[in-house]
């Protein structure tokens, strides 16, 4: 039994407890696949982070697991994980503040702005495919939440994600999510359903809620992946454009408040960034 650096982070969070936590195993060399997954299923957060040495061309690695199985990419993970790089002295950003992370994925590239607690980091989304996969009929309630004219769609940026657009974020907001039919889904039973901003001066223009069932997140609190997906999709409608960026606010009907930082660059790719508040520092003996 070896005790490594471990820390719990709150992601896409202005204060502790507004985000979605983070489990970072900091030293992680040595531990294989089962170990990793023992760890993720025995802590139980949504996602958990492990750090291991870099290949060429990355400044730090990380494997992302839920309790069920790993991911190859996941938002909230690789935000956090970059923020638990650069404070632990694992990496140095460069002069324009640019780390490339290491992940199942492969090669993403991060952007730091400030310190400390003010500190902003945005990681670019692996970019997105639409699958050509059709969506079984949906539940009463999903079906009376759906924008007129709206269907689910199977959109992937190394997890995939079906895609629903609510017609309205009250009615979104008070959804009580149907998890049988959602967890019936095809690629591992997860869908977010998103709205647009009932008001344009609440600071946010789409609210997100993301259900995985399928991979043993009932309802996830913030969702880097999936807000990922939302801009891709909406990209790909011609509602947004190179160069434009949004906010989205998730979790609080999990009793949280977290806010995602969305741009899309001049290519076309969409980063994904908020802030990070550390909560837990301390040692997992395992």
């Amino acid at each position: 039994m070896t005790a490594r650096r471990y820390l719990q982070l709150d992601v896409f969070a202005a204060h502790p407890g507004a985000g979605n936590p983070l489990a970072a195993v900091i030293d992680a060399d040595g531990l294989d696949d089962a170990a990793m997954q023992a760890i993720a299923a025995w802590l139980n957060l949504s996602e958990t982070v492990f750090f291991l040495p870099p290949q060429p061309g990355a400044d730090y690695r990380i494997r992302i697991f839920t309790p069920k199985m790993e991911l190859p990419f996941a938002g909230h993970p690789s935000v956090g994980a970059a923020w638990a790089a650069v404070e632990r002295g694992l990496a140095t950003p460069d002069d324009e503040g640019r780390l490339v992370q290491q992940c199942a994925a492969g090669l993403l590239p991060v952007r730091v702005q400030g310190g400390g607690r003010f500190r902003l980091l945005h990681v670019r989304s692996p970019r997105a495919v639409q699958r050509d996969t059709a969506a079984p009929p949906l539940p009463p309630g999903l079906a009376a939440l759906a924008h007129p004219g709206a269907e689910p769609v199977l959109w992937n940026n190394g997890p995939d994600w079906w895609l629903l657009e609510a017609a309205d974020e009250t009615a979104l907001r008070r959804y009580r999510p149907e998890l049988g039919a959602i967890a019936a889904l095809p690629g591992n039973g997860k869908l977010a359903v998103f709205a647009a901003a009932a008001r344009p001066d609440v600071g946010y223009q789409y609210a997100v809620r993301a259900f995985a069932p399928g991979v043993g997140v009932d309802e996830d609190p913030v969702t880097g992946s999936a807000n990922a997906l939302v801009a891709a999709h909406l990209l790909a409608q011609g509602r947004l454009a190179p160069g434009q960026q949004y906010r989205a606010s998730q979790g609080r009907e999990r009793g949280r408040n977290g806010e995602v930082h969305v741009q899309v660059d001049a290519e076309g790719h969409v980063w994904i960034g908020g802030e990070v508040q550390p909560v837990i520092d301390g040692h997992i003996a395992w």
